[in-house]
């Protein structure tokens, strides 16, 4: 009787066991937090990218995965696509359908959203997934901000007139803060793409813009670096349109397709995305790092050839 007693002790003892490491590994967070930053760069063409000098951005690709053809969502301007960037879907999904969309003036109403109208975004499904996750939102395009509901983020910051150095800087800072959570940090920066406007695709002034950019990126890393909190970060670096002469809009390859990359545990180096990319699998990508489910309205995908 007794020996009877203890195996039944010793068998509920294994199951919670095994329960509880059920638990965890279903979990939205591993045993060490999880950081993703994700450096968005506003109309950096595929072309404009081969051109320039960018050593960091290219050492970026190298230690990851990447693709030089991945697919905006049409049109093929600034809004729709980092809000699809974002959103894990297309502008049918999200309603942004031009640069002008404002919550209670649009078009086309989104197929979802929360109690404030907003539809749900990579931002809302970390805050409500990862436990003690912190997110930042860095701008420098006043527009940006609006498809996505604020209560999700813990910082957010802006810079007029197209500066970005401070944004930079401050990203930096947060991620050294939280360095002990899981963090997911937004940095974008616009003047790359008023350089297009004002001297058009392929200028030199639009390449040295992008070269600028790619400067302070290599900034931002060495800092990360020496901080010992490089490694064991998930770097994304993406665009959101091309462009042809002083603009965009269009449905030409010039306009269609961008650079796109990943680097971080896990993911293949010097890896090239031979299969279709689209920006709305951003989303996706960042929920599958953090192992976040995704919203039934979201229409991406993971692209798990770019993992290990």
């Amino acid at each position: 009787m007794m020996k009877t007693r203890k195996t039944n002790v010793h068998k509920l003892l294994i199951y919670f066991i095994l329960i509880s490491f059920a638990f965890y590994a279903g979990s939205c967070t591993s045993g060490r937090p999880e950081r993703v930053l994700f450096i968005a760069l506003d109309g950096i063409s595929v072309e404009g990218y081969q051109t320039a000098n960018t050593p960091n951005i290219d050492k970026l690709m190298e230690k990851g995965s990447s693709s030089l053809n991945t697919r905006v969502v049409m049109p093929s301007v600034t809004l729709p696509n980092w809000t699809s960037h974002m959103t894990g879907s297309g502008p049918e999904q999200h309603g942004v359908t031009d640069n002008s969309w404002l919550i209670d003036k649009h078009v086309l109403p989104a197929v979802e959203t929360d109690e404030k109208g907003d539809y749900p975004s990579v931002f809302t499904i970390l805050k409500e997934q990862v436990p003690g996750i912190r997110t930042a939102f860095y701008y420098n395009w006043s527009n940006l901000i609006y498809p996505y509901n604020q209560d999700y983020l813990d910082e957010v910051r802006f810079q007029e007139n197209d500066e970005y150095i401070e944004n930079f800087e401050r990203a930096f800072e947060f991620i050294r803060e939280n360095k002990e959570k899981p963090t997911f940090v937004f940095l974008y920066t616009v003047h790359t793409d008023e350089a297009g406007h004002s001297h058009g695709w392929m200028s030199p002034e639009y390449i040295e813009s992008i070269e600028r950019a790619d400067f302070h990126i290599g900034v931002l890393l060495d800092k990360m670096e020496n901080e010992g909190i490089l490694d064991d970060t998930h770097i994304i670096v993406a665009s959101d349109h091309g462009g042809v002469n002083k603009g965009h809009g269009g449905v030409t390859p010039t306009e269609m397709e961008v650079p796109w990359s990943l680097t971080g545990p896990g993911v293949k180096k010097n890896h090239r995305i031979t299969v279709p990319n689209n920006t709305v699998n951003s989303a996706f990508v960042v929920a599958h790092l953090f192992g976040c489910t995704t919203p039934e309205s979201w229409t991406g995908r993971v692209i798990h050839s770019i993992f290990e």
